[in-house]
């Protein structure tokens, strides 16, 4: 069995966020940090990756003042406490090959130094020395400590709610080490 490590390249790797509110959405991106996956003989066995969460952008906001106020705010300890816990990670923990290049994806995923499982589906496209892979990973904000203006912890919200999940669309690009 051949097995080959290929290592995330930052500058062409990303995630972009949405978060949804009563009255609409808000999308942006983070970095992903570093991180490697693992083929054995061709097919993905492991992976894991750090997420900056000091990268946070908004991309809707145009206002200067008003986008870097709610930058502030996500990298606050309502959302990411991002001066305490700079990095996020998620650790591949099972794998489960469902087609050519489709896979069911189960890991850790920890933020804010809380461990959840999570579970999405991936695309993962492997050449002689390159890797890339996409998928879409929704997170339950709740489940790590951020209960900003959440119908499950508060009452009476009105149209401020702010929905409990959030979506992850990764994006990764690696080479072979």
């Amino acid at each position: 069995m051949e097995t080959q490590k290929f290592e995330i390249i930052s500058a062409k790797s990303n995630i972009d966020w949405i978060g949804r509110k009563v009255t609409g959405a808000h999308n942006g991106t983070i970095a992903i940090k570093e991180g490697s996956l693992t083929f054995a003989d061709g097919q993905l066995t492991g992976g894991k990756f750090a997420i900056d969460t000091t990268s946070i952008k908004i991309l809707d906001i145009a206002d200067p003042a008003t986008n870097a106020q709610f930058a502030g705010h996500l990298a606050s300890d309502d959302f990411f406490n991002s001066e305490n816990y700079p990095e996020a990670q998620f650790v591949v923990t099972a794998i489960n090959k469902e087609s050519n290049d489709a896979y069911g994806i189960t890991g850790d995923l920890t933020i804010k130094g809380i461990t959840h499982s999570v579970s999405f589906d991936a695309q993962v496209t492997a050449a002689a020395d390159t890797v890339s892979a996409t998928g879409k990973v929704v997170v339950d904000r709740t489940k790590y400590g951020m209960r900003f203006r959440s119908g499950n912890f508060f009452k009476d919200l009105g149209d401020t709610l702010i929905y409990n999940d959030f979506d992850l669309n990764v994006n990764i690009t690696a080479k072979a080490v």
